[in-house]
């Protein structure tokens, strides 16, 4: 009887043990991770992100399955926990999935705050007639942003009342990305007078996004149009799908507001050029980046420095200066560094990159040791000339031969903007507001 009893438990025993032996290998696979990932400062989410209440969670797994990014989440001692978050893109997946409603969307931790404007349930800012839709808002989601441009243009068309003057337009736009786009293509539809200012070509944040990015894994659907299917999409592909739904609509490229006045009965638009525009309702839908960052050297005005590498080929043959210490900025000098003839340096003015993926830094490493990329760590660049740049390094001042320089060190946020317009801006901190004060 014992033997019958030991041939029946024992497979049990195995299994269970084998079940144990997985996911402690796992959780301790995530522990590494997430050391990483705090190693590497990935440990704070951009923006919206999930808060996993533990009294809540019993560990099933589900929101790690769910999770299009991979690595994001993970078990660790029982608990679903970040361990990526840098690499979380709001999209909710998760908090869908778990079977114990444990998981919270939001935005901004105790270390790391977010500033997210106020606006009603119909998108309208604290200052009337201003609406906002898209990342601005912390709707990071492509397919998310697109889906809200579309309704605040609606709301904000609704609103209209009393009698449209000859040169006031009915909706001003600001942004050309994926929510002005949508915005656009609803005020087109409906017959209104309406612009779309954007300060670069339309695409918004998506042009200064690497090559071959995955941006997409579910349907996109813009106002008018078929829904757009992958099961993935590239930035390319979603610059087609961009260019076809922008095609038709009324957009002033390098067109940059820069203030918005409320006057009687109508906005007053104030664009960088000190031209004007009136209008009866504006509809904000920039991005989180805002304008790029510049370095606030001579000779930046040159025609050569560009702040997003949309064509590596272009630079074939050419040296080349990228300065930036992220992902953009490496992924751009190695998309160069694949051009044949072209000299490739990179200028960063820390002395480790300490905030790019693991994988990117490996090929980076690589690159420089077949030397298809000279790195100046700790460099900071002083003068851009016609045919060379001079940086300043631990040593003194170094110069380089140059044809184009190529500068992705971020965006100002557009939230001094929002304010001084008088939008009140939130501070978000995780499951804690600090609200702005009128």
């Amino acid at each position: 009887m014992y033997q019958t009893l030991l041939a029946t438990i024992g497979p049990l025993v195995l299994l269970f043990a084998f079940i144990e032996w997985r996911i402690r290998r796992k959780e301790s696979k995530n522990r590494k991770l997430r050391a990483q990932a705090e190693k590497l400062g990935l440990d704070q989410p951009v923006s919206l992100h999930p808060y996993v209440d533990p009294q809540k969670c019993i560990g099933s797994g589900a929101c790690v399955a769910a999770c299009p990014e991979k690595n994001v989440l993970g078990v660790i001692d029982g608990r679903a926990t970040l361990i990526n978050a840098a690499s979380c893109i709001g999209h909710g997946a998760c908090a869908a999935s778990c079977p114990m409603d444990a998981i919270t969307l939001v935005f901004g931790t105790t270390k790391r705050g977010v500033d997210i404007p106020r606006v009603s349930p119909q998108f309208e800012t604290t200052v009337p007639g201003v609406f906002l839709a898209g990342e601005i808002g912390g709707m990071g989601l492509i397919r998310n942003a697109v889906e809200q441009g579309r309704q605040a243009a609606e709301a904000a068309l609704a609103s209209l009342c009393g009698t449209k003057q000859p040169d006031v337009l009915d909706l001003l736009i600001v942004g050309g990305g994926p929510a002005g786009i949508s915005a656009a293509r609803v005020a087109q539809a409906k017959g209104v007078d309406y612009l779309v200012c954007e300060q670069e070509d339309p695409g918004g944040a998506v042009l200064h996004y690497p090559r071959g990015k995955v941006v997409l894994t579910r349907p996109i659907a813009f106002p008018g149009l078929d829904p757009v299917k992958g099961p993935r999409l590239t930035k390319e592909q979603l610059m087609d799908i961009l260019e076809t739904a922008a095609a038709p609509v009324n957009v002033r490229r390098r067109a940059k507001v820069v203030g918005i006045e409320r006057g009687d009965g109508h906005l007053t638009v104030e664009l960088a050029d000190g031209e004007t525009l009136r209008t009866r309702r504006a509809l904000i839908a920039v991005g989180r980046r805002g304008s790029p960052r510049k370095l606030g050297v001579d000779g930046e005005q040159q025609g050569k420095v560009i702040y997003r590498l949309l064509e590596p080929k272009a630079h074939a043959g050419q040296d080349v200066l990228v300065v930036g210490g992220g992902n953009s900025a490496v992924e751009s000098a190695l998309m160069l560094a694949d051009e044949a003839g072209t000299t490739v340096r990179l200028s960063y003015r820390g002395d480790a990159f300490a905030r790019v993926a693991p994988e990117t830094r490996e090929r980076l490493d690589a690159a420089v040791d077949a030397g298809r990329v000279e790195l100046l760590l700790r460099t900071e660049v002083q003068r851009i000339d016609l045919d060379r740049v001079t940086l300043h390094g631990p040593d003194g001042l170094i110069e380089r031969p140059n044809d184009a320089v190529i500068v992705q060190i971020g965006g100002t946020v557009p939230t001094a903007f929002l304010r001084r317009i008088g939008v009140l801006v939130d501070v978000h901190k995780g499951r804690v507001v600090e609200r702005d004060e009128a």
